[in-house]
Order: C-alpha cells, then sequence, then structure tokens
C-alpha cells in the first residue's frame, strides 16, 4: 500500500532518519510513537509529500489515494464549511467544480453536454451524488450542527475547525489516512466516536498521538522512531509499553535460563490477547493479537522520568469543604450551587464541557481568584500543591533550572547544588541541561520543573489543570503510574482518557446547573445513561 525505501533525513549534522525501509499496510492502524524530537512529524510530512528527505523515497501503490489531516487551522477561511469537508476527496472535487462550471455556462454547447457526460460517469463510480449528503453526516458525527454547514470556515471557533478539517481527512474513504494529533481539542464524546470509526476503519491509517487510550482503541501496529529507525511491533501502545518493561527487566536478569525467560513472555502474550478479547474496545481488527509471537517483544531505549510524589506528612479526615460556589465569567456562569466534601484518598477527575469551568475552579479553591458567591474552606492538616493550566508566571525569570528549583527546598540538604542536581536529573535534566535558564525551557521542560516543584513540596493534596498537556509519552506514562500510587488526595481534569481512568475513583462534573457527583470510574460514569440525561438538561439551564 504505502512504502518508504531508504529514507535518510539530516539537518546538518544531526541524522533523524537513517536509510529507512518500512511498509504499511492494507487494514492496519499504525501508531508512530518516539521521544520529544525524534522526528515523529516530519516522518507524516515526508510520507504527505509535504516535506522532502534528504534522500530516499515514498512509494503510493498506483490508483490509491492518501487523505492528510490538515495542520493549518485558517487554510480554508474563505471556504464553506461543507465545501471544505468535499474537498478531501481532490479527485471527487475537481470533478464536481468542472461539472458546476459547466452548468453555469450561459452558451451550453454540445461539446459541453458531451464532457458533463463523461464527468457524470466518473462522479457517480466515485459516489459523487452522495458527497453532500456523506459529508453532512460526518460533520454531525463530528459535532458540527447543520446550521452550521453552510457557515464559511472563517466564522467558526477553533475547535470547531479541528472537527472540519478531522471531517475532510476522514471524508471519501481515503486508501491511507495521516493524522498528527488528531484528538487535540476534541472532547470525550468526538474522541470515542473518532475511536469507533478508525478501530472499523478497513485502510490504512498512520498516526501521531499522545493519548494513549485512543492509541490503544484503534492501533494494530506501534512504529517506534529510535536511532533514526523506524521498527513496527505488533499490537496496541500497552501491548509495546509492557512487553518492552518486561523485556527489558529480563534483559537485567542475567542468571535467568533462556527457557525460563521465554515462558515468561509466551505467558504474558497470552494474557495480554485475552485480556483484549474481553475489552470493551475489541473489533474484528484486535484478533491480530493472538497470531503475535515472543520475537515481537524487544526491550526500549526510552528514558522514564522519576515522578515520585511523597507526602511530608498525612492528612486527618478534613480535606477540603466546598459551600454553594459559583463562578462566571463576562456574566456567563461556569457553575454553581456546588457542595463538594473531598475525603481523604479521593482521586476525583474534575469534569466539565466547559474547560474554562474547571480551570477557574482550581484558581478559586487555591485562592488565585474570588467566586461569584460561595466558600471553600481546606483542613488544618493538609498542604495543597497545584500545577496550573498556565505556568507562565513560574518562567518570567533568568534564574537557571537549579537556582529555580532551589527556590521551593525546605532543608539545607535540598538547597545544596549535589542534591538539585539529582533531583533534576530524574526528570531528564541532566548534565548541562540543568544549567538551562527557565525562560528557553519548551512547553514540555516546563511541564516538568512545575511537577518537580510539585515533588519537593511534599504535599498531602495534589491539584493538576491538563497535566499532560505538552508531555511526551514516557512522561505522561510516568506520571500516570506516580498518581496511581499516591497515597494522598488528588484533584484533577484531564484529556487524557486512560489518566483519568485509571487514576480517579470519583467524578465530579461542573455545569451551570450545579454539580453532579459520583464514586465510580471515569469509563462507568461517561456511560451511564441516566447520569447523560441528568447533565444534559443541567448545560441545557444556561442555554
Amino acid at each position: 500500500m504505502l512504502s518508504v525505501s531508504n529514507l535518510s533525513v539530516q539537518f546538518g549534522k544531526r541524522v533523524l532518519f537513517d536509510e529507512v525501509n518500512t511498509t504499511f499496510t492494507q487494514g492496519n492502524c499504525y501508531g508512530i510513537i518516539g521521544a520529544n524530537g525524534a522526528g515523529k512529524s516530519t516522518f507524516l510530512n515526508i510520507l504527505s509529500g509535504k516535506s522532502e528527505p534528504t534522500s530516499g523515497r515514498v512509494n503510493l501503490e498506483p490508483g490509491k489515494r492518501m487523505s492528510v489531516l490538515e495542520q493549518n487551522h485558517n487554510l480554508y477561511d474563505d471556504t464553506p464549511v461543507l465545501e471544505t469537508v468535499i474537498l478531501g476527496n481532490q479527485p471527487l472535487a475537481k470533478i464536481k467544480k468542472e461539472m458546476d462550471e459547466i452548468y453555469m455556462k450561459e452558451d451550453f454547447s454540445d461539446a459541453d453536454g458531451e464532457r458533463v457526460g463523461v464527468l457524470q460517469v466518473e462522479f457517480e463510480e466515485m459516489n459523487g451524488w452522495n458527497a453532500e449528503s456523506d459529508a453532512a453526516s460526518l460533520l454531525s458525527n463530528l459535532g458540527i450542527k447543520e446550521q452550521y454547514h453552510a457557515t464559511l470556515m472563517k466564522d467558526l471557533d477553533g475547535t470547531q475547525k479541528v472537527r472540519v478539517l478531522l471531517a475532510q481527512a476522514l471524508f471519501g474513504n481515503p486508501d491511507v489516512l495521516i493524522m498528527d494529533e488528531p484528538t487535540n481539542d476534541l472532547d470525550y464524546e468526538t474522541i470515542s466516536w473518532l475511536e469507533h470509526f478508525l478501530a472499523n476503519y478497513d485502510n490504512t491509517v498512520i498516526v501521531v498521538s499522545h493519548d494513549r487510550h485512543f492509541l490503544d482503541a484503534v492501533c494494530t501496529h506501534i512504529s517506534d522512531i529510535d536511532f533514526g529507525k523506524i521498527n513496527h511491533f505488533s499490537g496496541n501502545y500497552t501491548f509495546w509499553y509492557e512487553s518492552s518493561q518486561l523485556a527489558a527487566r529480563q534483559r537485567a536478569q542475567q542468571n535467568k535460563k533462556s527457557e525460563e525467560k521465554k515462558k515468561e513472555l509466551q505467558e504474558f502474550i497470552q494474557r495480554f490477547s485475552a485480556n483484549v478479547a474481553k475489552s470493551k474496545q475489541a473489533t474484528s481488527r484486535k484478533k491480530m493479537i493472538d497470531k503475535l509471537n515472543i520475537e515481537d517483544i524487544k526491550p526500549s531505549s526510552r528514558r522514564y522520568p522519576a515522578i515520585i510524589f511523597e507526602r511530608e506528612r498525612e492528612a486527618g479526615d478534613q480535606i477540603l469543604n466546598i459551600e454553594n460556589l459559583e463562578a462566571s465569567i463576562e456574566g456567563e456562569t461556569l457553575f454553581k450551587n456546588v457542595n463538594i466534601n473531598l475525603a481523604k484518598g479521593d482521586k476525583v477527575v474534575v469534569y466539565s464541557r466547559d474547560s474554562r469551568a474547571t480551570t477557574a475552579f482550581y484558581e478559586i479553591i487555591n485562592g488565585n481568584q474570588q467566586p461569584v458567591a460561595g466558600k471553600c474552606s481546606w483542613g488544618v492538616t493538609t498542604s495543597q500543591s497545584y500545577l496550573p493550566l498556565d505556568n507562565s508566571q513560574f518562567f518570567d525569570n533568568d534564574l537557571t533550572l537549579v537556582d529555580w528549583l532551589r527556590q521551593w527546598a525546605k532543608t539545607d540538604e535540598e538547597r545544596e547544588e549535589v542534591y538539585i542536581r539529582g533531583f533534576l536529573g530524574k526528570m531528564l535534566f541532566s548534565g548541562e541541561e540543568a544549567l538551562k535558564t527557565s525562560k528557553v525551557l519548551s512547553g514540555g521542560e516546563k511541564v516538568r520543573c512545575m511537577l518537580s516543584r510539585m515533588m519537593m513540596m511534599r504535599a498531602n493534596v495534589v491539584m493538576l489543570d491538563e497535566p499532560t498537556n505538552h508531555l511526551d509519552l514516557e512522561s505522561i506514562t510516568a506520571f500516570n503510574n506516580s498518581l496511581k500510587n499516591f497515597k494522598g488526595t488528588v484533584m484533577f481534569t484531564t484529556h487524557d482518557h486512560e489518566f483519568a481512568q485509571t487514576v480517579a475513583n470519583r467524578v465530579i462534573e461542573l455545569t451551570p446547573g450545579g454539580a453532579i457527583d459520583r464514586y465510580t470510574t471515569f469509563d462507568e460514569y461517561m456511560s451511564d445513561k441516566k447520569i447523560k440525561e441528568q447533565r444534559d438538561k443541567m448545560y441545557a439551564v444556561e442555554a
């Protein structure tokens, strides 16, 4: 279907890809993974023809069509929404445009009639007469209501544009579908729809995503970029991660016999296959897991930060009490009548269809913003650490990372450079990187610094507003595991489904009509029909 031959990419002295040869076959979904800077987006751009390799070539099977999720959200600003979607199938759109131009002629000739006849046959073979209804159906499934279908793209907001461009990429059943971070700016319901769509998609999908639940739901293969090469591994992300960790442990076990290692690997494959068969996401595409063999399992060279949250002391029973809390923005109610009593050990995912509501909630309970009404009080034995959505205020200085982190040291030992450098090293800031100034950090590096700060504080209550933003898969995985093991209380908001499902034991949803509060898993909460009816009513209050 799609192959890469002797592909190399080099920027100056830096070699990104070195003589890569690989094939993407029909019916499979490949999740491209790799550390930050490994070249994931560059590789997708080369596959799609947007960038040229230093050497080598990309071969798409003759007669096959490729579709790419557009990253430039303003490219179609002067085009109506429905037409933008149809442009996803360029051959079809070209025929439609030529037919429309001929029909608009005032002096319609016999030659024009013959040409239209030819075009109509091609148009019908491409299912063109159903193009508008198919495009409209895609838009509706992605949350773009019919009232917007004739609207110009420039009149939509950013999240709506993302959904239209996603519909464009999916339109017309492309033979090869390439997507870079398709779940960005999508809500839970839309991501679930996309997961189901792609899990049952018959053609080839190549995707880059930091959403592990999404990769697990749709991928038949994980394509790992490492040391300038790309290797395909059968299975989804969780299988790749757990198997690579198992292989790494086995490599460290020098005294273990090869027969014992082989048996352990075989048992792992059988256990994983059984779990897949029972999972809610199981589809016919995942039956290929049964064909796995131990040769597919290899250790990874990935580096994972040592994210470990510890408490200076255990909190008492009184954690946080909230009474009749209300917040608004420019007269628009974000939430009201919020009454919460947080218990010791709760791990709460704070959710809302409006992300402004969750951010306002954290800012209020951390004393950074005044509510419209209500009050909140922390228990006297609690200590809090908070990862805000916007961390820019913490990095408006020229401090080195060593001096930056020293601000939150509590003891003389912690203020020592050797101690801080060791701490930063565990968070992947080793050697000279520890002497970077805070102003030059990337988004992911800033989040790792903020996590280091929180770890130094050793609070017994941790609050996180979109903690996975800017992080790579390795950091997200380590972070997720740390919160699962944390003995304190956690409140967090995230678009990372795996984070929400595996960490939270309680869901609190903030709406203009009040709060919904349930002790349950995130999946059970979102799939409960009675709760959904209640949610819809409470959001309709403001509308």
